[in-house]
């Protein structure tokens, strides 16, 4: 027979653990509801119920934690749900069960990221691995709400100090303080809506909480070089010693393509005597190939290359490691930079340069567009505004033949006195 009594504090507290086994004393309230005394001493409140003709045993609360007021109370509710037909235990197995935000974004790097660019893929991994997961890791996919999402893009939006590290060696770093990164925040929100998106395909969950959510006002950088700055740079790599590096860079300003595809180009993929250069779409950011035409100047840096390479290297640029290309050039870029004078010039604002002078050549947008590789008209849309100039000659023309001409005054006193002769208005002189 089960040991049944009212339970109390007092019967909890001062009941003695059985040598090699666990057992219960079972209150005489409610149906099922039992206070285990473990052989180690601990004491828990436990429920016995059936369900579908199994007997069943819920665990739901250790004493003295929970009072026996208390567990009384949620043996209540959990009968009421028992005998309404529900399971407590196969809800919280559901729920133990449910995935997580770290279970979805492992399988959105499984499903999404091997369809991405290999730079894209990277990126957004660091997106997830340092703000998604350390911010929601452990909560289930259905608790994230549009407001955690709000919090969570706003706190990547006020950006964090420079650099990461604790103690930085560089005491010029130490004290850089944080900068604002609306634009990291507009990409973490992508990634997260887009995450989202196959959380409710796969049933996870029946919203999307990132749809719609607020992006942040994005500034875009517009640095161009002058024709000045032009020809200090191209001084430079002519007196570089690492041919290697500075032909990439003349080959990023003559053709205004990535550094990346660059990088990756092949001989194979240059056909010199129709001055065109296809991009296959492993290299290219749109994922599809693109064909460009080349001027002389960029085809004479590939003939240069085929001399210089080492017979039977596919590369235009080899790295130092055997059967790939170079991997980076930023040291070379760093000194250059000092060198000519331009610390605040990119690699890829040699990309903005080459545009910039498409336009004052005269070039259209879609021209533009299509020797970029622009996969969507609002991208190339950003030079849209260089296009100002030939606007305002038309504008100033019209306002020179609106000035009126100007008119030539005569001082006549000043005429007379230097001929001698008085002023016509002068009084006569008293007899």
């Amino acid at each position: 027979m089960p040991n049944r009594q009212k339970l109390t504090e007092k019967i909890v507290r001062d009941a003695i653990p059985a040598d090699g086994r666990d057992y219960q004393i079972f209150d005489t309230e409610v149906r099922g509801f039992a206070a285990c005394i473990y052989r180690g001493g601990g004491r828990a409140f436990t429920l016995d119920y059936r369900y579908a003709g199994r007997q069943r045993r819920m665990t739901f609360g250790r004493w003295p934690e929970w009072s026996v007021t208390a567990a009384r109370q949620r043996a209540k509710e959990l009968r009421r749900e028992i005998d309404a037909g529900g399971d407590p235990l196969a809800a919280r197995g559901a729920l133990r069960e449910a995935p997580r935000i770290t279970d979805l974004t492992e399988r959105y790097v499984e499903v999404h990221l091997p369809h991405l660019a290999p730079v894209n893929a990277a990126d957004q991994r660091s997106m997830m691995k340092k703000f998604i997961d350390p911010a929601w890791g452990n909560m289930l996919v259905t608790e994230v709400s549009a407001y955690d999402v709000e919090v969570l893009l706003t706190k990547i939006a006020e950006g964090r100090a420079r650099p990461a590290k604790k103690k930085p060696n560089n005491r010029a770093r130490k004290l850089q303080g944080a900068k604002p990164t609306p634009v990291r925040a507009n990409r973490v929100g992508e990634v997260i809506r887009k995450m989202f998106a196959y959380a409710v395909k796969w049933g996870w969950r029946d919203d999307n909480p990132a749809m719609g959510f607020r992006r942040r006002m994005e500034i875009p950088r517009e640095r161009y070089l002058s024709q000045d700055e032009i020809s200090r740079l191209a001084t430079a790599l002519d007196a570089a010693q690492d041919d290697r590096a500075a032909g990439i860079i003349r080959l990023c300003m003559l053709t205004g393509a990535r550094v990346g595809e660059v990088r990756q180009a092949r001989f194979e993929n240059f056909n010199l005597e129709h001055l065109s250069w296809t991009k296959p779409a492993t290299t290219t950011k749109q994922r599809r190939v693109h064909r460009v035409p080349i001027s002389d100047e960029a085809a004479a840096i590939v003939r240069q290359r085929r001399v210089t390479v080492v017979k039977g290297s596919p590369w235009l640029f080899p790295g130092d490691v055997p059967g790939q290309p170079v991997q980076e050039i930023r040291r070379f870029w760093t000194r250059i930079q000092k060198e000519v004078g331009i610390e605040d010039v990119r690699i890829h604002d040699l990309r903005h340069t080459f545009a910039s002078l498409l336009v004052s050549g005269g070039a259209s947008l879609e021209m533009i567009g299509k020797l970029l590789g622009h996969s969507q008209m609002q991208t190339t849309q950003r030079y849209a505004h260089l296009m100002d100039s030939p606007l305002r000659a038309g504008v100033g023309a019209v306002a020179s033949a609106f000035k009126p001409k100007p008119r030539l005054v005569h001082n006549t006193q000043q005429e007379q006195a230097h001929d001698g002769s008085k002023p016509a208005d002068a009084p006569c002189p008293q007899r």
